[in-house]
């Protein structure tokens, strides 16, 4: 999820009126959007390619597609400004997009303030799809997107070292802590990191400590509060308590998906939590680690926790110039044969379930196998049409608590206070 990451504040929820497009499987805003014509020219709009994958499957939808041709915008790399210079042009009531590729948290804001079309479930091979991630594309029951690409948190482990004390992977987070702050000194060392600086990464993070343990934060699409529990309060203890006990490094407070990498590259940690896209920078020609770590799901309380599941889903804009092309250039990028080009030629988890059971894909990638379990068992962020909002409010408090300033207990109850006030608003 290095490329999407929510931030920002929330909007008012704009009324929208929806005409049907039942034949093109997308109803489409009935204002100037639709006016244009169901089919023509589209604009597909994204956060930076950083694998430099997306135009050469685009060059082949133009390719086929002469009249119905696709321009690629691409936003900055940061999903802070990206979903930003997003919501700039949707608010403006600007036609400029026709497709866009939102991060998954993101869904649920967009349908709500009516900036994405609602889409027919029939028109898309839903069933084909790894089930967690379908979740992640609907909002209040109706589907408003297509998954594109997915996302689950894996733990990286230095499995030279592992294997040199005589260690299998930890499974559960006493493993885990025992190791970090025994075995990882003695090697020169820190022993934990994942993304804790305030940004959506950190949100991430507590969320899967919070999961893990069996708590959750907010349910009925951010309608409830459901963070001050016990279960919550022992997720961020775990994320404390690595801080205070010296196993997660004061440095690791400020790092992000890339500089978190590249400590683990660079041979200097002994866990990392992180996405599937590290597997592959880490075994490159350079890195100290290529052919010494290994990766498993997250360990929880009593056996494997619970990752949160990222990535992001394809959504046709309510103001989309030709609806009925979108629709179709949607099912072109979600394809079984453009998912395995998303895997092998960007480096990014597919959503089809069938390419996690392909040998000749598992030789090549061997952590696929892993990555479909922790997609699995993995659960979404919180639904809220103000999730900016209540992420902001997660880092803060949890900012705070790994800065050691408020204790485990201080923190569930704040959190329960702010995020209340937050569902109060909407």
């Amino acid at each position: 999820m290095r490329w999407m990451r929510a931030a920002g504040r929330a909007l008012l929820v704009a009324a929208v009126v929806l005409a049907g497009y039942a034949g093109f499987g997308v109803r489409a805003d009935a204002g100037a959007g639709a006016a244009a014509g169901a089919r023509g020219p589209l604009t597909l709009v994204t956060a930076g390619d950083l694998t430099h994958y997306l135009s050469p499957l685009l060059d082949d939808w133009n390719e086929g597609h002469p009249g119905e041709r696709v321009t690629l915008v691409e936003l900055p790399d940061s999903a802070d400004e990206t979903r930003a210079q997003m919501i700039s042009e949707l608010r403006s009531g600007n036609n400029r997009f026709d497709v866009l590729n939102i991060d998954v948290a993101w869904t649920s804001e967009f349908a709500a303030a009516g900036w994405i079309s609602p889409l027919r479930r029939d028109r898309f091979p839903l069933d084909s799809f790894l089930r967690p991630v379908v979740d992640t594309a609907t909002f209040d029951g109706r589907l408003y997107a297509v998954p594109y690409v997915t996302n689950a948190g894996l733990l990286y482990y230095r499995k030279d070292i592992l294997d040199e004390e005589g260690e299998e992977p930890p499974r559960t987070w006493a493993e885990l802590v025992r190791q970090a702050r025994t075995i990882a000194p003695k090697h020169g060392l820190d022993g934990y990191a994942g993304q804790f600086l305030p940004y959506e990464g950190l949100t991430v993070n507590v969320t899967e400590a919070v999961h893990s343990a069996g708590g959750s934060i907010l349910r009925d699409d951010g309608a409830r509060v459901t963070v001050d529990s016990d279960a919550a309060g022992a997720g961020l203890r775990f994320l404390a308590d690595g801080v205070r006990d010296g196993w997660i490094s004061r440095d690791a407070l400020g790092y992000k998906e890339e500089e978190s990498r590249q400590a683990f590259q660079d041979g200097r940690l002994l866990f990392l939590r992180n996405w599937p896209y590290v597997y592959a920078d880490a075994s490159a020609e350079g890195s100290k680690v290529a052919g010494r770590f290994g990766a498993v799901p997250l360990p929880g309380p009593d056996g494997p926790g619970t990752s949160v599941l990222g990535g992001s889903n394809l959504a046709v804009s309510s103001r989309a110039r030709h609806p009925a092309s979108a629709a179709d250039l949607i099912s072109y990028l979600t394809s079984e044969r453009v998912q395995r080009r998303v895997l092998t030629e960007g480096s990014l988890p597919p959503v089809r379930a069938a390419l996690y059971e392909d040998p000749g894909l598992i030789r090549a990638y061997p952590y696929l196998p892993t990555l479909r379990q922790s997609v699995l068992s993995a659960a979404p962020r919180p639904k809220s049409p103000r999730y900016d909002q209540v992420s902001l409010a997660v880092q803060a408090v949890a900012q705070d608590l790994m800065a050691l300033r408020q204790t485990p207990e201080q923190a569930v109850a704040r959190l329960a206070r702010e995020l209340g006030t937050i569902s109060r608003e909407r």
